[in-house]
């Protein structure tokens, strides 16, 4: 079992983001999550995040899929846990007010003594905002209040009362009591793909970055976070890296692709056999996707990681329901984490 008190930021995360799982009844959901997040915490595992969104997303299923509300399920993944730091990946700044925002993630930390993270980005699933009626502003406007959130949540997990004037959202005079357990209040990961606004905020303000991007594409990400991270005055350490990924480990071959046919049958697609004996295809598939075996995916993860990263986030979008899938899988991102940071 790993001490997430031990490692200040992510290596190995686990996120969990489907909630409908084959025979299990709405009763029986959470206990299901709850399984999957101690196991994962068993195995090795130093984070667990959830997505902060409230209908599924189309490259996991269709919107009508089950899905949880974020802080509410990791409050009751605290109670259940003892190690792990738990966080959402990542909310959108524009469905709560960030005073709220900073007092809920505060509220997680207590519960959890300190092991709560914010994961916070600018928000980009509009049918989701037009179906609740949540205002999406246009994305200029959208990262102008990522910041005003950014500086009013750090200003409210390290002051005693807090006043900050943002360009959308302001407080005056805010209390945070009881203050987060950990020192200097949780940990700010950003997440997103933008070079230009996106890794600049995280330069500025952050403590760690997810990075959305195919896998070729991350050595250019991580120059573009480090220049603006030399702009800044920060060493490159400063903003700790990271990258999510999908995860599909097989015992064989014909097991592999069972699962990434499931995987496109999820998605909608009509014809996953066909896209799957299409190089081209699977190789557009596969831009996010690690899949193959135990041997295969354990090359694979580590080659990622050896690009500059500090860790890696995967979801299971198969069977990542089943306990012993969590466990093996974890495992294997573990011990390729570890093997390329030499960090055991």
């Amino acid at each position: 079992m790993t001490d997430a008190t031990n490692y200040p930021y992510t290596r190995v995360g686990l996120q969990i983001p489907n909630f409908t799982y084959p025979g299990v009844a709405d009763a029986d959901l959470f206990e299901t999550v709850a399984t999957v997040a101690t196991t994962a915490e068993r195995a090795g595992a130093d984070s667990v995040f959830v997505m902060d969104h409230f209908f599924q997303l189309a490259m996991l299923g269709s919107p009508d899929r089950n899905m949880f509300e974020a802080y509410t399920l990791l409050g009751a993944l605290g109670a259940r846990t003892s190690t792990i730091r738990l966080g959402t990946l990542v909310t959108g700044v524009t469905y709560r007010q960030p005073a709220v925002l900073a007092k809920q993630v505060t509220t997680l930390d207590v519960i959890t003594r300190g092991r709560a993270l914010l994961g916070i980005g600018a928000a980009w699933f509009e049918l989701e905002h037009n179906a609740l009626g949540v205002d999406f502003p246009p994305l200029r406007e959208r990262f102008e209040r990522l910041e005003d959130a950014i500086r009013i949540c750090r200003a409210m997990f390290t002051e005693d009362q807090s006043s900050v004037t943002g360009t959308h959202y302001r407080t005056d005079g805010a209390w945070n009591h009881p203050a987060p357990i950990r020192a200097g209040g949780p940990p700010i990961m950003l997440g997103g793909s933008g070079e230009k606004v996106t890794f600049r905020l995280a330069a500025q303000y952050a403590d760690e970055l997810n990075i959305i991007a195919p896998i070729s594409e991350l050595p250019r990400k991580l120059e573009a976070l480090h220049g603006h991270l030399e702009t800044t005055g920060r060493p490159k350490d400063a903003v700790r890296t990271s990258t999510l990924l999908s995860l599909v480990v097989g015992d064989d071959d014909a097991d592999v692709d069972r699962q990434l046919a499931v995987l496109l049958s999820n998605q909608g697609v009509p014809d996953p056999t066909g896209v799957l004996s299409n190089p081209d295809a699977r190789a557009q598939l596969t831009q996010r996707v690690v899949a193959g075996t135990a041997d295969a995916v354990s090359e694979q993860l580590a080659a990622i990681v050896a690009v500059g990263l500090d860790g890696l986030i995967v979801n299971l979008p198969v069977d990542g329901h089943d306990p012993a899938y969590t466990e093996r899988a974890v495992t294997l991102v573990r011990g390729a984490v570890h093997a390329a940071v030499d960090r055991v």
